[in-house]
């Protein structure tokens, strides 16, 4: 649980990076960094890609998550 959410908030730092001018302040990246982790396992699992089941593989699964929760809540930003 704890690996978890460790890796959630390097997801949601990590996303918040990449999405320029998408981001909502480091506290909140963090947050959504976390449900971008479930976000992200559910998009691979129905697109049937799987990751190693490594820190690298939950991390990447993170980052693909968060970008895109960081993504659909910019579009309500506006």
């Amino acid at each position: 649980m704890i690996g978890a959410i460790i890796v959630g908030i390097i997801a949601g730092f990590l996303a918040g990076k990449i999405m320029r001018g998408g981001g909502f302040g480091l506290v909140l990246n963090l947050l959504l960094g976390l449900v971008g982790g479930a976000v992200g396992g559910w998009l691979f699992g129905l697109l049937g890609i799987t990751t190693s089941s490594g820190w690298i593989g939950q991390i990447i699964t993170g980052v693909v998550g968060a970008a895109v929760v960081l993504w659909v809540a910019s579009l309500f930003k506006k």
